[in-house]
């Protein structure tokens, strides 16, 4: 599994997760600047996600559905906040309904991803942070962590069906 580290930390609030890919930065980029791609991993095995809009600039709303193995779906939007292609981006991400309309109730979070070359691969570090520890809480509780580590694990398998032609 390419997760490395994960760290929660209620005082602040904030969810750090660091995994390593074996592919350069550029190609990971992709994996989430491409909706096709993001489909492919956003979401953990049993939960696939289909972006019904994303583009990865800022000033942009992704709208997206993750549907369970029982037909359930969810509904989430990001709305970027920032990119620097390939090194970092952030977003604010929200619970949505079926439209894109966030669910205020369940509040926003703020995740900043960044992107480093490191040993011929890539580091990705996910720093998620909640609006209380309460937040964060209720997030662990409902799987967010077991969530991205699987939705992660799917990335060394993506990376190699799309190994590029050797020359």
């Amino acid at each position: 599994m390419p997760v490395l580290e994960v760290e929660k930390d209620p005082e602040a609030p904030a969810l750090r997760i660091v995994a390593e890919f074996a592919a350069p930065v550029e190609r990971v980029w992709t994996l989430y600047a491409d909706p096709r791609r993001l489909e492919r991993h956003w979401g953990p095995p049993g939960w696939p996600a289909t972006f019904l809009r994303h583009e990865l600039v800022p000033g942009s709303r992704s709208h997206y559905r993750m549907t369970g193995p029982d037909g359930e779906r969810s509904y989430g939007v990001w709305d970027v906040v920032a990119v620097d292609e390939p090194r970092s981006f952030e977003i604010a991400d929200a619970f949505a309904d079926e439209q894109g309309a966030p669910d205020e109730a369940m509040g926003w979070t703020r995740m900043a991803a960044t992107f480093e070359p490191v040993d011929g691969g890539t580091r990705v570090v996910f720093v998620s942070t909640f609006q209380s520890a309460e937040q964060l809480q209720q997030m662990l509780d409902m799987g967010m962590e077991e969530g991205l580590k699987q939705a992660m694990g799917q990335i060394d398998d993506l990376l190699r069906d799309e190994e590029p032609a050797a020359r």
